[in-house]
C-alpha cells in the first residue's frame, strides 16, 4: 500500500495502537515511509488483536477498508509461514494441500498484497448501473448490470469497444477471485445439493462450478494483462501473476475469510448471496 493512500484515520489508528506518545508528531511521521512500514510490519499482531476486538461498524468508522485488509493479509502471511498445509473445500470435504509456505511466499510480494487489499476493499460497496446501448440505427436498449454480477458485466463488455473493456476485464476476474476466496461455500451450495448431486438448471440463470469460476478468472486476468491500459496503470505484471497463479491467490483470501472474517463477512461486504 502506498502511504499516500492511507487516510488520516488510518495513520492515527496505527500510532494509537503502536506508539500513542507519537500522536503529537503525526504530521511529521506520516511523511516517513520507513517508520510507517516498520510499524505496520513489526507491530502487525497488536494491530490485528485490536481489530479483532472491534465490531464491523466500529472498524469501518476507525479505518479504511483498504487498511483493514492489508493488516489482515499481513497477519495471514505470518500464520501461513508457520503452517504446512491449507485446505481446499470440495463438496462436503476439507482436503489438506501442503502448500501453505508457497501461498505465504506468493503473498509476500508487496504488489500482490497491495492489489488484494485494494480488491477486497472494492467489494465493501457495490454499484449498479443502467446504460442505454444502440443496437442499430434508431434502436436502443437498456443494459442493466452491477459490478458483482459476472454475466451482466460480460454482456456490457461485449457491446463496448475494446479500448473501454479494461475495467470490465479486471472486475470480472476480481469477482471470480473474490467469490472463490471469501465466499467459497456459495459456489458449492449454488452448484450442488449437500449430497453432492448437481442442482437442476434454471432458465435465464447461469450456474458455475468452482472450476468454471477459476477458468473465467484466469481468462479475464489474461485479457486485462494484455490490454494497453494495464501497462499505463502498472498492473500488467500483477495480472500476469494472478493469471498464472490464480490457485494460490485465492488461498490467502480463503484463510482470511475462514479465520478472521467468518462472522463479519456479510456485514463488511455488500455481496448478497
Amino acid at each position: 500500500m502506498a502511504w499516500e493512500e492511507l487516510s488520516h484515520n488510518d495513520i492515527s489508528f496505527l500510532l494509537e495502537t503502536v506508539e500513542p506518545q507519537l500522536m503529537s508528531k503525526i504530521d511529521t511521521i506520516k511523511g516517513d515511509l520507513s517508520i510507517m512500514e516498520g510499524m505496520l510490519q513489526q507491530e502487525n499482531e497488536r494491530l490485528f488483536k485490536r481489530i479483532m476486538l472491534m465490531g464491523e461498524e466500529e472498524i469501518l468508522a476507525k479505518i479504511s477498508p483498504r487498511f483493514l485488509f492489508e493488516i489482515l493479509l499481513r497477519r495471514a502471511v505470518k500464520e501461513l509461514e508457520r503452517q504446512s498445509y491449507t485446505f481446499e473445500r470440495r463438496a462436503s470435504q476439507n482436503i489438506p494441500i501442503f502448500d501453505a509456505k508457497k501461498v505465504a511466499k506468493f503473498l509476500t510480494r508487496k504488489v500482490i498484497l497491495k492489489y488484494l487489499a485494494d480488491m477486497l476493499s472494492s467489494f465493501t460497496k457495490i454499484e449498479s448501473f443502467t446504460i442505454p446501448v444502440r443496437v442499430r440505427r434508431g434502436i436502443w436498449r437498456k443494459i442493466r448490470f452491477n459490478d458483482m454480477d459476472i454475466d451482466s458485466l460480460s454482456t456490457f463488455c461485449g457491446v463496448v469497444d475494446e479500448e473501454y473493456r479494461f475495467g470490465f476485464y479486471k472486475r470480472i476476474a476480481d469477482v471470480c477471485l473474490f467469490i472463490l476466496g471469501i465466499f467459497p461455500e456459495y459456489v458449492q451450495s449454488d452448484y450442488r445439493y449437500p449430497s453432492g448431486e448437481l442442482r437442476p438448471k434454471i432458465p435465464g440463470r447461469l450456474r458455475r462450478s468452482a472450476e468454471e469460476y477459476e477458468e473465467e478468472g484466469r481468462r479475464f486476468y489474461r485479457l486485462a494483462a494484455e490490454h494497453e491500459e494495464a501497462k499505463i496503470a502498472n498492473l500488467d505484471e500483477v495480472f500476469w501473476q494472478l493469471y498464472e497463479e490464480f490457485d494460490l491467490a485465492k488461498k490467502p483470501l480463503d484463510f482470511v475469510s475462514h479465520h478472521y472474517l467468518h462472522f463479519k463477512r456479510h456485514k463488511l461486504f455488500c455481496a448478497e448471496f
